[in-house]
């Protein structure tokens, strides 16, 4: 009998832990690339590829040579409070070699993707937009434009040898953006921009600087589920959370440009 309410409380432990971090393990949610996810899609590839055109559309028409751009990969019901995109990464304006040879301008996206196999590791990966479309839960993408003279740091950065430098492997979905030993998605945007912005690839510095002047986005989960998720699930770690566990979102992040960069703007792309 007591076997029978220890094995039914491990695994009510389990149920808890598997479901705290947003059903993130394995699934199309937050930085796993479109290519490695498993989930049936909620788009049919017709769609995908009129929205992604849509969004470079808005981007060109702009004049953007980089611009910052989220995804909803998962669904708002199963978002935390105050979060609403899933994945950021870099659009930059380049050329695009086809399949057949021809040679297009369009837009490349710079990404961090945790691996499918073992979401506590990531790699920088260059896809395009019907591939960081691919998956998402809403057709909605979210858009920051920095003023033209940040954009034009940013591809500099981006093509030089501090882009990867900046890179930690080490990944963990809710990573502290002050601190080192974990990164995700959004901190290594956060990282590159402030890169850009000081023209160092100095990381202590770019810390710093980060620490005295970007707002966080606090972690709105129930510290005890917190816990158990970092125990359970390899993608979540405290192990760089010396307090409440923070976190820098693509809204944070666009809070921080539009405050900082002047000229900077924040707009919301939805289908036709």
């Amino acid at each position: 009998m007591v076997a029978k309410i220890f094995s039914g409380f491990i695994l009510a432990f389990c149920l808890l832990s598997h479901s705290l971090i947003w059903a993130a393990s394995g699934s199309n949610g937050f930085s796993v690339s479109s290519s490695a996810t498993k989930e049936s899609l909620q788009y049919s590839p017709e769609q995908i590829v009129r929205f992604a055109k849509k969004v470079e559309t808005v981007m060109a028409k702009k004049g953007a040579y980089v611009a910052i751009l989220a995804r909803k990969g998962r669904p708002a019901s199963e978002m935390p409070q105050g979060m609403v995109y899933t994945h950021t990464a870099f659009a930059v304006y380049s050329t695009i070699t086809t399949k057949d040879g021809r040679q297009l301008p369009g837009y490349a996206i710079y990404n961090l993707y945790q691996r499918a196999d073992q979401p506590d590791v990531s790699d920088l990966v260059t896809d395009f937009p019907p591939d960081f479309f691919a998956g998402v839960a809403e057709l909605e993408a979210g858009l920051i434009l920095p003023s033209p003279k940040l954009q034009q740091r940013l591809l500099a950065t981006i093509t030089s040898p501090t882009y990867g430098a900046l890179h930690d492997s080490h990944y963990s979905v809710i990573a502290n953006p002050f601190t080192l030993g974990r990164q995700n998605c959004t901190e290594f945007v956060l990282d590159v921009i402030n890169a850009a912005i000081y023209q160092t690839d100095d990381i202590t510095r770019i810390k710093m600087n980060e620490r005295d002047y970007f707002q966080a986005q606090q972690v709105n989960v129930n510290p005890f589920k917190l816990l158990l998720g970092s125990w359970f699930t390899s993608e979540v770690s405290l192990s760089d959370q010396p307090g409440d566990a923070v976190t820098a979102t693509f809204t944070t992040i666009g809070e921080y440009l539009l405050k900082y960069d002047k000229g900077a703007e924040l707009l919301r792309v939805l289908p036709d």
